[in-house]
């Protein structure tokens, strides 16, 4: 053995040898944390970017859910007003076919005498049930509509004829010849009428 194997190990060089495998070994630690750091955060990124896919999902099936309930609702009040429509059509049928009867009635109480003992019974019979048929349209929305008196309206009246008087302002409702209904808001059948007119020398206004 020579005497450079037998030369006792320096302590200086030692701790110096030692002090760089420390430092290898604290700089190894220190990489493996950074990796780790990258790690995490590279997975953070991909949990935030999953998130971000998924809050898009969300936000998408969240606007077709609102869009399938709008037409939903539309298509229910759409089906609403259309069964609402074919009801008063047919009402407004049934009721167009009533107002003879009614008109009939009507005419039979005008012309019916009253005070005649004999047929007293039947005058009030006939009273009675035009007044239980008045009451039931009613119920279903038809007014009648009875202008004696009143401005003429052209949205409801029919004027059959006009006349001179000094009585009624112009433009005034004189007589019902026939009378109006409506039904649900909407004319069923004119008033027929007679309207005043200024008498000659006075002022006009057109019908």
């Amino acid at each position: 053995m020579s005497d450079e194997q037998n030369k006792p190990v320096n302590e200086q060089e030692l701790e110096a040898e030692l002090g760089v495998d420390k430092e290898q070994t604290m700089t190894a630690d220190e990489l493996e944390q950074a990796m780790n750091e990258d790690e995490g955060i590279a997975r953070i990124a991909q949990l935030e970017a999953a998130l971000e896919v998924a809050n898009g999902t969300i936000e998408g099936q969240k606007d077709s859910v609102l869009r399938a309930r709008a037409d939903m609702e539309n298509a229910r009040r759409r089906a609403e007003q259309e069964v609402d429509k074919a009801r008063k059509f047919a009402l407004e049928r049934f009721a167009g076919e009533l107002l003879p009867v009614l008109d009939n009635l009507e005419r039979a109480m005008q012309v019916a005498d009253a005070e005649n003992d004999a047929i007293k019974p039947v005058v009030e019979g006939v009273d009675l049930t035009l007044k239980s048929f008045i009451n039931v349209v009613e119920k279903f929305g038809m007014v009648i509509v009875d202008p004696q008196g009143e401005a003429f309206n052209p949205e409801l009246h029919q004027a059959m004829s006009m006349q001179e008087t000094a009585d009624f302002a112009p433009n005034t409702v004189m007589a019902v010849m026939q009378k109006g209904y409506t039904l649900n808001g909407r004319l069923l059948r004119p008033a027929m009428v007679m309207v005043s007119r200024a008498a000659s020398g006075g002022v006009d206004t057109q019908v």
